[in-house]
């Protein structure tokens, strides 16, 4: 499991194809986790560790098109909601 975002910064582009080569051997399940932007921006600063425009500077790096194999949306579901959800979703080929 590898948790992050992929960006697409001149220094590392393109990096969501990047990943895509190196792991181009391994099983990959790409999980969009996500919430609407102003839901994002409250939650930073409700975090006070966060400054108020990084929401917005993080969402226009995201890489885009990205083929994901499951999206959850944190702002309906909870985060054991979206895990449980994820992981059932994952393994239900493996039972």
């Amino acid at each position: 499991m590898i948790d992050g975002i992929l960006v697409e910064r001149d220094e590392i582009k393109p990096h969501y194809k990047q990943l895509l080569e190196i792991l181009k051997d391994n099983p990959l399940d790409m999980v969009e986790v996500y919430c609407p932007l102003e839901i994002c921006r409250k939650r930073n600063i409700e975090r006070e560790n966060r400054y108020v425009d990084q929401s917005d500077e993080q969402n226009e790096l995201m890489a885009k098109d990205i083929e994901y194999s499951m999206r959850v949306d944190t702002s309906i579901y909870s985060p054991m909601e979206c895990a449980n959800y994820i992981l059932k979703e994952l393994l239900k080929d493996n039972c």
